[in-house]
């Protein structure tokens, strides 16, 4: 039995390409349109695109859909997004179908074999990145074929039948041990899945081989299928989501680095070009007076940028942090640089304002959109500043973290950027 392994760095597994799949379809008749009800103020496809996201070990994740709105509610968490034939999405589809074709879906467009897929479903909200580091691990890294989250269970079991009286299941009913006594029992939770991919299509199901059990909190053990149990979950969240709290701001105790996005987030997003071709931007004295005293407080700073641009590179030498442009997946960039520096990606604030950041929002535990930021970034953000992007909108975000002892810091000479 697996409980929570250590996960491995993909340096330790190279090339080692995990694939979590989310089934979501639109059709619920237990509760109409389940997996985009919002639990905790995040949609259920969302906490679950966000939870695979988190995890070290996945590349790649996909939701598998016939609704266009949990598609559009997949992609702004940060999901690619597999339309679902008609053919197995009705109620008797099994889940198994719904993985196997979206792992073919994703191999054709990209063009790469998967080694680890991974069924995740939406139904259970609490789970988090560690639950499906565990499983992919005991896949990955400790050579089990398939692995599930269960949750120990010391309960006696009854069992009714037409036939006879009610049965004891797993124990003899005239004889009542004290629970330390009793064998541990484990309750398959039903929220995440790992398979070995090569296993997986030949077996056609996700137990084959010597299947792992990682055991997970059961706590957050709770699986959604009518309408009270939707009611228990959202009753739960601010209990176990208690950084998710509508309206909370970052401080200090809440994150250990900030990675910030650059045009239109430290710039007004407008570019003015001299007659020679050289590109200028305006940035905002404030932010840099707000990444100094975040510097000083500690935290590990990063500007993350996907144009190559030699004024950005200016921009990083100026404020003395660390910068990473010229970057096509910046959710992935940031995955490594977090494993990097030591740093979990739940204890990061980032900072965006356009589509593509929404893979990086979904990944850390403070995604935040600027004020003029798009819509849909605006959406999948915890806190959106009051100030647009290249206005001082990086030394608010900074005024949060530190509270108090910025205006302190700030009025020390040596914070001058």
């Amino acid at each position: 039995m697996n409980s929570q392994p250590e996960p491995q760095t993909d340096a330790a597994r190279p090339g080692r390409r995990v694939l979590a799949v989310i089934p979501a379809r639109g059709g619920s008749k237990g509760v109409p349109a389940k997996n985009l009800a919002p639990v905790g103020g995040v949609p259920l496809v969302a906490r679950a695109v966000r939870a695979c996201r988190g995890a070290a070990h996945v590349t790649d994740v996909v939701v598998s859909t016939d609704d266009p709105a949990i598609a559009a509610a997949a992609r702004g968490a940060g999901a690619e997004v597999v339309p679902r034939p008609a053919g197995i999405a009705g109620d008797t589809a099994t889940s198994e179908a719904a993985v196997l074709h979206a792992l073919d879906a994703h191999e054709a467009l990209h063009g790469a074999v998967v080694d680890v897929v991974l069924l995740v479903q939406c139904t259970s909200p609490f789970l988090t990145s560690e639950d499906v580091d565990g499983v992919c691990a005991a896949v990955v890294g400790d050579g089990a074929d398939t692995a599930h989250t269960v949750a120990p269970f010391h309960g006696f079991v009854w069992r009714e039948s037409a036939e006879s009286a009610a049965q004891g299941v797993n124990h003899d009913k005239s004889f009542r041990p004290r629970r330390q006594d009793r064998p541990r029992d484990f309750l398959e939770t039903g929220a995440a899945y790992a398979m070995d991919a090569a296993g997986f299509r030949k077996a056609g199901h996700r137990f084959f081989g010597r299947t792992a059990l990682v055991v997970t909190d059961p706590a957050r053990v709770l699986e959604i299928d009518d309408p009270h149990d939707l009611a228990r979950a959202r009753a739960l969240a601010p209990l176990l989501d208690p950084r998710e709290t509508p309206g909370a701001l970052p401080t200090r105790d809440d994150i250990d680095a900030v990675v910030i996005d650059f045009d239109g987030t430290q710039t007004d997003d407008r570019v003015l070009i001299d007659s020679e071709g050289r590109e200028l931007v305006a940035v905002h004295r404030g932010d840099g007076l707000g990444i100094a005293a975040l510097r000083r407080a500690g935290l590990k700073l990063l500007i993350l940028s996907t144009e190559q641009n030699a004024v950005v590179a200016a921009r990083a030498r100026k404020l003395r942090i660390p910068v990473l442009h010229g970057i096509d997946r910046k959710d992935l960039a940031l995955k490594q640089w977090c494993e990097e520096q030591g740093v979990a990606p739940e204890r990061v604030l980032y900072a965006g304002n356009d589509v593509n950041d929404l893979s990086c929002l979904a990944l850390v535990g403070w995604p935040v959109a600027v004020a003029n930021a798009h819509d849909t970034v605006r959406a999948a953000a915890r806190a959106v500043t009051t100030i647009p992007g290249g206005e001082g909108a990086i030394r608010e975000i900074a005024a949060w973290v530190l509270g108090p002892s910025l205006t302190t810091d700030t009025d020390t000479p040596a914070l001058t950027p």
